[in-house]
């Protein structure tokens, strides 16, 4: 297995630190508003990458943070007159379903930032007493140019560098020793939530959060750590440099990186989501008009390193190859149930040709998680089984093909559900009617509920002036 690594610019044979175990660390979103696609991203890419280190027999630890305090969070807490740990808990929450329509596996570690506030106290400390770091009128700095490896991910010279950094300016930021240093921990603001501190109540740095989280949860020295591309510099670099420093060892062997997503402007041109742009969709928004399945499927038709185009025709026709896999499915359970008998001698030479769609799909996951080309691969493996099954196929041929298709659409996170539960017209109804109720009553959770049970059975909704209008995708 290869993976193309930030850290050395090319690929790499994997070799886990502890044979047999791997540790995955991603960058998990800020949350002070719903999840946008671009932030879904990541999220699909490494459950998937996840899940096949998990069907190649590796014992997976992942872990994925919360970052729960930040200037954003209170930013919104204080438009909306409430706690920011209020404000935090809720989109946690609807990240959570966000992340269930996904499929994202639950089979993973979610810390939060502020679970960790005494760990990272220990780290700075730690950084303080190595003299990495430096206490200046209660905020605490790291020395950017003590790590003598300052810019090996990112590749930037560190002469050239200036002060690109997520966090904003507090009282003391005057104080630096070099305007390329980092806050590490900040004294409080009027209002604002604060821990105490050797150095003054307040709270961390963006950056020392990733570091002691991985730490925690993870050791020293990880496998992997991953995200967005746009996390390479700083907050990578930096989560490098206070690790590194403060452990004495290597931080990440491999970094993994996903490119951006972007969307299309009102010219016909693509270009990179983003919020400062006003251009982006919520995953909410998404599910409005798709299942989320079909959300995960589009994502995994690019490899995870190049940009990948948002549109509704790009989303209709990932909706469309969902379809053909669900049908090809469907068609499987109905042979496993009205056939009997073991495989023919043709029927155990096709299992063979059927055998090699998987090992084609192996080794595309193989070179660096190219999805792109393993849902190719489950395409014509869905081409082969619509060709060469009939109702006269014997019930161990269906079942061994229904057993390849499953496994491979499994790694990829897609259901198995074929929709054969599928409501009634008028249990449809029914379900409307008592949303609408739900709504009416203020119940917003109840019709938010329904609504996305609705959505799970394909099945989208309208709210117009004359009522609500439903149909089947």
């Amino acid at each position: 297995m290869k993976i193309y690594n930030t850290l050395t610019g090319k690929k790499e044979e994997f070799v886990p630190l502890e044979e047999g175990k791997v540790k995955i660390y991603v960058c998990g979103p800020t949350v002070y508003n719903l999840i946008h696609i671009g932030n879904a991203r990541p999220m699909v890419i490494f459950d998937t990458v996840r899940r096949y280190f998990a069907y190649k027999g590796y014992d997976v630890t992942y872990v994925s943070n919360f970052t729960d305090i930040d200037d954003k969070i209170i930013k919104k807490a204080n438009e909306d007159g409430a706690d920011a740990a209020e404000v935090a808990t809720h989109f946690i929450e609807e990240c959570n379903r966000d992340m269930d329509g996904l499929g994202i596996g639950k089979d993973m570690v979610h810390p939060l930032a502020t679970q960790v506030i005494p760990e990272m106290i220990d780290m700075i400390q730690t950084l303080i007493d190595k003299g990495y770091a430096y206490e200046s009128n209660g905020t605490v700095y790291y020395r950017v140019r003590k790590f003598k490896c300052y810019g090996k991910l990112s590749g930037k010279n560190i002469d050239d560098l200036e002060a690109g950094h997520r966090d904003i300016k507090v009282a003391g930021e005057e104080n630096k020793e070099d305007n390329l240093d980092f806050v590490l921990w900040k004294p409080k603001k009027e209002g604002e939530p604060a821990w105490p501190s050797p150095w003054s109540d307040g709270r961390p740095g963006w950056h020392i959060e990733c570091s002691v989280m991985a730490k925690k949860y993870l050791g020293d020295s990880i496998d992997i750590h991953a995200g967005g591309e746009d996390l390479i510099f700083p907050h990578h670099e930096n989560e490098i440099a206070q690790s590194e420093a403060a452990n004495g060892v290597p931080f990440a062997k491999y970094w993994m990186h996903n490119g951006f997503l972007r969307i299309v402007n009102k010219e016909g041109e693509f270009e990179k989501m983003s919020k400062s742009l006003g251009n982006f969709l919520t995953v909410r928004d998404v599910s409005e008009k798709y299942p989320l399945e079909v959300l995960r499927f589009f994502m995994l038709g690019a490899h995870y390193r190049n940009p990948i185009n948002f549109s509704d025709e790009l989303m209709e026709s990932a909706a469309n190859g969902l379809d053909r896999i669900k049908t090809c499915l469907t068609k499987l359970e109905e042979l496993k149930e009205k056939t009997a008998g073991s495989a023919s001698d043709d029927e155990k030479k096709n299992l063979e040709e059927a055998d090699a769609f998987r090992s084609r799909f192996e080794e595309a996951m193989d070179d660096d998680f190219n999805t792109a080309d393993a849902v190719a691969a489950v395409f014509d493996l869905v081409k082969f089984i619509n060709t060469n099954t009939d109702d006269s196929s014997s019930k161990e041929y269906a079942d061994s093909l229904y057993e390849i298709l499953c496994s491979l659409i499994g790694v990829l996170g897609l259901s198995t559900s074929t929709g054969s539960g599928e409501l009634l017209d008028e249990e449809i109804e029914g379900l409307i009617n008592e949303r609408n109720e739900a709504r009416k009553n203020k119940d917003f959770a109840r019709a938010d509920e329904i609504r996305d049970l609705l959505i799970d059975k394909g099945i989208i909704l309208e709210d117009t002036r004359d009522g609500v209008r439903w149909k089947r995708r």
